[in-house]
């Protein structure tokens, strides 16, 4: 059992990081790298990703969350920047995901990073991208700093979550998800 948990935590942490990036690109990197620089969190990084825990990272990360935050806070700023955001945060979300993914083979390291993590980060990131459009019809624009709180305290949380509590994570990653697509049927449906 304990050799099962050896494997599945560190996933669960990858890929709950990886939906973390789906709602901030930068933010849940900044959160890794600045654990990982203060060795907290008790799960270290997989080989030839120490870079993220140094300096330089650190820095660069830092700069991007705070760009990123301010940048969402403004109504015709946070829709040029989801232009870019999907494609970025699925980057992001391989990237995180294949970090944490210590002691796998690189095949299913980069297989499992790919498609679990890069998708749940693209999938997330349309998903609030879709939710910032209905928000700026809906308010013209008002409620979108309000909506881009909220994606910040959740990936904040989830991205905290993760590294402390990663069977917690992944159980929310899962009921969001699960919310979000009898959501969506019903709209569908009522169309």
């Amino acid at each position: 059992m304990e050799n099962t948990a050896h494997y599945i935590l560190p996933i669960l942490l990858g890929i709950s990081l990886a939906a973390a990036c789906g709602l901030r690109v930068f933010l849940p990197l900044f959160v890794t790298s600045l654990l990982t620089y203060f060795d907290v969190g008790g799960v270290g990084l997989r080989d030839g990703f120490g870079w993220m825990g140094e300096w330089p990272a650190l820095i660069a990360f830092g700069v991007a969350t705070v760009l990123e935050l301010l940048a969402y806070s403004v109504p015709f700023l946070d829709h040029l920047l989801d232009t870019i955001a999907v494609p970025l945060a699925t980057v992001a979300g391989t990237l995180v995901a294949a970090s944490t993914f210590v002691d796998l083979p690189p095949l299913f390291t980069w297989s499992l990073a790919l498609i679990a993590g890069g998708g749940v980060a693209g999938l997330i990131s349309a998903g609030t991208a879709t939710t910032r459009v209905a928000s700026t019809t809906a308010t013209a624009g008002l409620g979108n700093p309000l909506l881009a709180l909220a994606e910040t305290v959740g990936s904040l949380l989830l991205s905290v979550l993760a590294w402390f509590l990663p069977v917690v994570a992944a159980v929310l990653v899962i009921t969001v998800l699960w919310v979000v697509r009898r959501l969506w049927r019903r709209v569908r449906d009522a169309a």
